[in-house]
């Protein structure tokens, strides 16, 4: 079984399109969206829920007033600066800025602070039409997203290995911080797209140099090459010189906004279109 996460430097990328896509060309897959701050493959893969899971994503501080003497103490040592008075003078804790250091809970002389697990977070099992989908859902602030993202992939890999599938394909989450991490470890190759902008390349020699810190192999595709044919000439050269093999090109066409707009891969909504070809070449020269 071979592990495949498909990255991009930037959002709006295509990493999503691309995913989709190549899941109508995979044979015997598992899907993980790793995309866990801002999940969107299920738009398309229209997955029934099988399982949902809660995800211990941080502690938070609360303080019970019933008890609380109102000493000030907790609001003087916490150096996150998570607790202030409200209007009615008594201490609250800011979840957002609480760190759940549990400090304030160790030096409350009237124990009225305990810390509480943050469980605004969900990951999900679910039943496509191509195969299994590993998802999550997280809470808005919420965060701990990498340890999430590690979680899902390895259930991903587990079901992988009990249904003797052939691949995991992970729709990984754009930049280079800690989800994209996490995407990147352990997998077996990762395929970069690229779009043809100054944005588009300088986001993406920054992903190449994490990727290639972790000794990954590394593939890449061009997305709607043809928008600008000139600056897509100096992203073959940076691809050429950095080896990093070219998989494929994808042209700008409205056939992709369509059929994200149908809820479909592209290959489903335009089948004898040469953009589907190029989806199966692209799978075929990563194989």
């Amino acid at each position: 079984m071979k592990e495949i996460t498909i990255l991009s430097g930037k959002g709006g990328a295509g990493k999503t399109t691309v995913t989709a896509a190549l899941a109508s060309v995979a044979e015997n897959a598992v899907f993980c969206d790793n995309d866990v701050d801002a999940a969107d493959l299920h738009l398309i893969l229209q997955p029934k829920v099988l399982e949902c899971h809660e995800f211990d994503s941080g502690s938070v501080a609360q303080i019970n007033t019933d008890i609380c003497t109102n000493c000030g103490l907790c609001e003087e040592l916490c150096r996150f600066f998570a607790i202030h008075k409200n209007t009615n003078n008594a201490p609250v804790v800011n979840p957002f800025q609480c760190e759940g250091c549990r400090l304030c809970e160790r030096i409350c002389p009237a124990n009225a602070i305990t810390t509480h697990q943050s469980l605004n977070n969900y990951w999900y099992i679910s039943e496509t039409r191509f195969g299994v989908l590993v998802h999550a859902k997280m809470g808005p602030g919420e965060e701990n997203s990498g340890k999430l993202v590690t979680k899902i992939r390895e259930r991903a890999k587990e079901i992988a290995t009990e249904t003797n599938a052939d691949y995991v394909i992970n729709d990984g989450p754009p930049g280079i911080g800690c989800t994209a991490i996490s995407s990147i470890t352990g997998t077996n190759a990762v395929l970069l797209v690229i779009e043809p902008s100054i944005s588009g390349l300088h986001d993406a020699a920054r992903l190449v140099k994490l990727v290639n810190s972790f000794g990954v192999p590394l593939f890449a595709v061009i997305n709607k090459y043809d928008l600008n044919e000139t600056f897509t000439k100096t992203v073959r050269d940076y691809l050429t010189t950095n080896n990093i093999p070219l998989v494929g090109e994808i042209p700008f066409t409205k056939l992709m906004v369509d059929s994200m707009i149908c809820g479909k891969s592209v290959l489903e909504y335009a089948p004898n279109n040469n953009i589907s070809q190029t989806f199966v070449d692209i799978w075929s020269a990563i194989n």
